[in-house]
């Protein structure tokens, strides 16, 4: 067996086709897909029953999140995440492996990897290159679907790693933290449309484009190369640091890509622009396109 130590953040699909084979796939290890596609692109459930990863479970995020909330993909309490990622035979013990079927690569298994990160589960690392790579890579893919033995989580949410908008709106004033948004560059400045919503960004804060951290083939870049994405950006990683998108998500890159620096502490502004451009002052958000009206 490839030696993989269970706290990196990353796993190659070599070392998991390994452990596949040699059945390691269960209570101890345990796969999910966590793939999101808009219902009018792609059907990720379908998909997943189509083919996966042998013994991978799917992992809902329309079920795993807060359904009363106004916004997408809103953490959900830690009792239903506990009783959600139990039922997909994850315990407190199990090393949990993340994928996703975007084509970029990767795209929301960072959001599994960092939500079980917030519910203090450490031992949790992304599929490199994501089942694209997987798929292409020539390891196996099946359609025969596992039923997982139920297990005991015990989830407790780490606060450090989630910020509410009440915390990003006084970092306006007290710059407490940098912030980093990581939607394309027109969305940023406001030049397009998020998603429906008029765009912009946060005072204060600086973009780099998720896709930034991927390679061409959809992996995740070097270290020194990701290490030198954050210095053009004037971003300090040993400083207090938020990520932000549109809805949580892409955010989650960011964290990933620090963790893979060595900084294990980037937290995620939940609501991220979804809620700041229903709930903030006008002032308080930047747009390009206001400036030039």
């Amino acid at each position: 067996m490839a030696r993989q130590a269970l706290s990196r953040a990353l796993v190659s699909a070599a070392w998991l086709s390994e452990a596949v084979r040699a059945g390691r796939v269960g209570p101890g290890l345990r796969v999910l897909d966590a793939s999101w596609y808009p219902p009018k692109e792609r059907n990720a459930r379908q998909e997943f029953t189509e083919r996966h990863i042998p013994g991978a479970s799917f992992f809902d995020i329309e079920e795993c999140r807060d359904k009363a909330s106004p916004y997408d993909f809103m953490l959900p309490s830690e009792s239903h995440f506990a009783e959600y990622v139990g039922r997909l035979g994850v315990g407190n013990d199990t090393h949990v492996v993340v994928y996703d079927g975007d084509e970029v690569g990767t795209f929301y298994a960072p959001r599994a990897w960092w939500m079980f990160r917030a519910f203090g589960h450490k031992e949790v690392s992304v599929l490199n290159g994501g089942f694209k790579n997987w798929v292409k890579e020539g390891h196996p893919v099946t359609a025969e679907v596992s039923q997982p033995t139920p297990a005991v989580f015990k989830a407790r949410l780490n606060r450090a790693l989630v910020k509410t908008f009440d915390e990003m709106v006084q970092n306006v004033s007290s710059l407490k933290f940098q912030v980093v948004d990581s939607r394309p560059e027109g969305r940023f400045r406001g030049t397009e449309l998020d998603q429906g919503l008029e765009s912009g960004h946060i005072p204060g804060a600086v973009n780099i484009p998720f896709h930034s951290f991927l390679s061409e083939t959809g992996h995740e870049k070097s270290i020194e190369e990701i290490q030198e994405i954050f210095r053009e950006k004037k971003v300090d990683l040993s400083k207090p640091l938020t990520a932000t998108c549109h809805k949580g998500v892409t955010a989650c890159q960011i964290a990933l890509a620090a963790f893979l620096c060595g900084k294990q502490d980037v937290a995620v502004y939940d609501g991220s622009w979804s809620e700041w451009f229903h709930r903030a002052p006008p002032h308080y958000k930047v747009s390009e396109l206001k400036r030039n009206k």
